[in-house]
């Protein structure tokens, strides 16, 4: 099987070239010994179309009509990897690479995904460094069987809707569990999978509890698991505020800092609890814990929570610091550390999310800064996150391409994992120099879509 990249191109409407007909260059067709003049199948994505093969002397191209090109979902000028399978005779462009995005916003000609936008324009432009195409799609507009999908894509210089096969590989950037459960969307997935073999990874979000749970089973992540468990009543509560002077309770499914509750025994016997809010900290003061538990009992039945043991974490100017690594599966489907950074908790708050007022540091200006002087530490988070993503490879269901391992270390110099995010905010994880068009992160992306395509 040969590779190489090719350039696609679609004459104008005067042309004569109808569907039945490509024109490949005679150069490559000598290279892969593709034979001329003689029927093969042209694949991309899912779509199949036989045609009969023309030379054309425009080196390193494939000319196809506007028909075709239009119900392909091809782009003009757009560069392909491209394979050839003598067994099979079939000429396979692609990978075609399908994003699950929440929403579009279709009076938006130039931010038509919201916030994510220059992330779409990342994966699009690292599409074309890397000879793939790149489509998004949302669950209003994926049908349960069918063999294409609407969606948008990047051309021109600007956002155009259009119709593309069944994706080679399906990257899902969903951003609720309410998306991903719908019934269409859940179909759709199943549909890609069986029938068009579709690739597909970060195919959920993860529950905290469960990834604790399954962490536990890897003897050598022990280490780095604080006491946790899932939260059923109060005599839960008193036993582990009975053993650790802060406790955390943290909603399953959450995420950006939401619901998370602070409990910490003051002198004396009283307890002073924190609740995160969308305008900051709601602080409260009890006499006791069953009072305390009386008072978040209804939160607590709505929404199932864990309850994990309380850190004394690293501190900056007194505000708790964490690490938010990004381990990512590349070019050689093996996990890699694409970046780390130091998240410096707000005045405001004691988590560290973004969302919640936080800040970016570098992990070596946060450790300098830092009051308590820790040996090695960089080393240690690398080597805990790598684990980490491997554990949830080697335990958890489903495919799982790219993770947000939130690490801490305590004034003890030890590592601690709070929660493993498979869906990490892009702008979370953003390098700290600006000036890079496009992210590493982004780029790995798509080098690992090709390595699961097989291109």
């Amino acid at each position: 099987m040969k590779r190489t990249k090719v350039k696609i191109h679609v004459p104008g409407a005067s042309s004569s070239l109808d569907e039945s007909v490509i024109m490949l260059s005679a150069g490559l067709a000598k290279k892969w010994r593709i034979p001329l003049n003689q029927t093969v199948q042209l694949r991309f994505g899912s779509a199949r179309q036989e045609v009969r093969t023309l030379p054309t002397s425009q080196p390193g191209t494939i000319r196809i009509s506007q028909s075709l090109a239009s119900r392909l979902g091809l782009v003009h000028g757009r560069q392909l990897c491209c394979q050839y399978k003598s067994g099979s005779r079939t000429i396979v462009l692609g990978p075609l690479i399908g994003v699950l995005v929440s929403r579009v916003y279709a009076g938006s000609a130039d931010k038509p995904f919201g916030a994510s936008t220059a992330f779409c324009r990342e994966m699009s432009d690292a599409c074309g460094v890397y000879g793939a195409s790149v489509f998004f799609c949302t669950p209003n507009e994926v049908q349960g069987h069918g063999d294409t999908v609407p969606g948008w894509h990047y051309a021109g210089g600007r956002w155009t809707k259009g119709t593309f096969p069944i994706p080679d590989v399906l990257y899902n950037r969903l951003t609720s569990r309410k998306y991903e459960n719908l019934k269409n969307v859940q179909q759709f997935i199943s549909h890609a999978k069986s029938s068009h073999n579709t690739q597909m990874f970060n195919e959920k979000y993860l529950n905290k509890n469960e990834v604790f749970d399954a962490l536990r089973k890897e003897a050598h992540l022990n280490a780095y698991l604080p006491e946790s468990h899932l939260l059923h009543n109060y005599q839960q509560l008193k036993a582990m505020c009975g053993k650790y002077q802060t406790v955390f309770l943290k909603p399953i499914t959450g995420s950006l800092g939401k619901g998370i509750i602070r409990i910490r025994k003051q002198p004396g016997g009283s307890f002073v609890c924190h609740l995160t809010q969308l305008n900051g900290i709601r602080k409260q003061s009890f006499a006791s814990l069953s009072r305390l538990f009386s008072v978040i009992s209804g939160k607590v039945k709505a929404q199932r929570y864990q309850i994990q043991q309380g850190l004394e974490l690293i501190t900056v100017g007194g505000r708790p610091v964490d690490f938010r690594a990004l381990v990512q599966r590349g070019e050689t489907g093996q996990w890699a550390i694409t970046s780390i950074v130091a998240r410096i908790a707000s005045n405001r708050h004691f988590v560290s999310n973004l969302a919640r007022g936080g800040t970016l540091s570098t992990v070596k200006e946060a450790l300098a800064r830092s009051e308590t002087k820790v040996s090695g530490g960089l080393t240690k988070l690398r080597k805990a996150s790598l684990q980490i993503a491997k554990g949830i490879e080697a335990q958890v269901p489903g495919h799982f391409a790219e993770l947000g391992v939130d690490l801490a270390i305590d004034t003890n110099g030890r590592v601690w994992l709070l929660e493993v995010n498979s869906k990490p905010s892009k702008d979370d994880n953003s390098p700290l120099s600006p000036d890079r068009k496009i992210r590493p992160s982004v780029k790995t992306i798509v080098q690992y879509a090709r390595y699961l395509s097989k291109f």
